[in-house]
């Protein structure tokens, strides 16, 4: 799934190597052995390549680490959808930091430079670093699922969110063992390379199983997932009929988990959009290996990867821009910018809170099941009572129900959910 594996598809074919970036021509002239370079690049095609590669590094590691500090500096933002967010940002700047340079020079020269051990090292860390990401988001979209579908269920804690996050890395190491396993540099005179050498060549039944459970582990199977769950949330959050009684603060909860379905919607379709191109671009290779002698297969490949390798660099974009808190946290990140300005309300927004966090008893539950089937709307406010003010609210509305006084009647065409709600307040 990397340059290497280019390399192999080219050169199996001639005992040589792996890459079809730098097919190498000898003849003679005058007694002269003389080497050609097919895909050798001009000086300014290099350092354009050079300049957009480097942008991906230079954004990628200064905007997920700036997320990592926002996140883990700031008690307010440690949510369990923040903590998946710092593993994603966390794999992606760990792809830009070790993956993204040493596969573009080597993408470019056709020589590995790095030894053994980088070698197996660059084999089997962008599965682990990809598998991570994506099934950090698709835990992300699952627990949105069951904050805003099932609200009163169980959710995760932050430890169980951390031992989500260790169970994802072992799985993602034990998948991409094999690539570094099978890891070999040989020297191809004049040039070393890197490549997976698998038991039966390159093109049999192992690379080829290996390379499709591959795509459909980490790109496929997530996906599907996150659109499953995107679309249900979606339709309960965008499609129900909000109560007109509703009260402000309940509408202004269901606009705050409107736009975290809408932030992570964006990161998701990001992702895919960026790896789209690199697992069809293998997967026709696989069928077509004559397509990696064309001339041409040196540019499109470059532009391939970068548009891979720069899904590592949106996410905290992304963020800044659709999420307040988020904002303001780069704020406060960059305040030593003399164009940047953090506000009161920026200070406060990492500062403070004013929501109400849920302590519901099983028997609480029970009771309030009837309610909720009324209006998923209503039950997602229910969530976030505080036990004591509903028990209080209980009581008063009972005093109410019984109270002959017009004054105190509550309206008919009320729900019960939603004078409930109202009583709470």
């Amino acid at each position: 799934m990397d340059a290497g594996s280019l390399i192999q598809h080219i050169e199996r074919g001639e005992e040589t190597t792996s890459w079809p970036l730098s097919m190498t021509t000898e003849w003679f002239e005058d007694g002269n052995e003389t080497t050609w370079n097919q895909f050798q690049q001009p000086d300014w095609q290099v350092a354009l390549w050079a300049i957009a590669y480097s942008l991906i590094i230079l954004v990628s590691i200064t905007g997920n680490v700036t997320v990592i500090w926002i996140i883990l500096a700031h008690r307010r933002m440690r949510t369990v959808t923040n903590y998946f967010i710092v593993n994603l940002a966390f794999s992606d700047v760990s792809m830009a930091s070790f993956n993204t340079l040493f596969n573009f020079v080597y993408a470019l020269h056709n020589d590995w430079y790095f030894g053994l051990g980088y070698c197996r090292f660059q084999n089997f860390f962008p599965i682990t670093a990809m598998f991570s990401s994506i099934y950090s988001m698709a835990a992300i979209s699952v627990d949105r699922y069951m904050a805003i579908i099932h609200p009163l269920k169980p959710r995760l804690s932050s430890t169980s969110t951390k031992v989500v996050i260790a169970l994802i890395w072992i799985v993602a190491v034990s998948l991409a063992f094999p690539q570094c396993y099978y890891s070999v540099t040989r020297f191809y005179y004049p040039r070393t390379v890197c490549m997976v050498d698998w038991p039966d060549d390159y093109g049999g039944t192992h690379q080829l199983s290996y390379q499709f459970a591959v795509i459909l582990l980490i790109y496929l199977l997530p996906l599907l997932v996150m659109l499953v769950t995107y679309t249900i949330v979606g339709r309960s959050l965008w499609g129900g009929h909000i109560p007109g009684e509703a009260s402000d603060h309940y509408h202004s909860q269901i606009n705050a988990k409107r736009k975290v379905v809408k932030m992570m919607v964006v990161v998701v379709v990001t992702f895919a959009l960026c790896w789209l191109p690199y697992h069809v671009y293998f997967i026709l290779g696989s069928f077509n290996r004559d397509i990696y002698k064309q001339h041409y297969i040196q540019q499109v490949y470059l532009a391939i990867f970068w548009l891979a390798m720069s899904s590592t660099m949106y996410n905290p974009i992304i963020y800044c821009c659709l999420n307040q808190r988020f904002r303001a946290g780069f704020r406060h990140a960059f305040a030593w910018c003399p164009f940047i300005k953090v506000s009161e309300e920026d200070r406060m927004e990492l500062q403070h809170t004013h929501t109400f966090r849920v302590t519901m008893t099983r028997s609480h539950r029970n009771d309030m099941s009837s309610i909720r089937t009324n209006t998923t709307y209503v039950s997602n406010t229910l969530a976030t009572s505080d036990l004591v003010t509903e028990r209080d609210a209980r009581r008063q509305l009972k005093k109410n129900t019984c109270n002959s006084h017009p004054v105190k009647k509550l309206d008919d065409t009320k729900s019960p959910a939603v004078a409930l709600m109202e009583h709470t307040q």
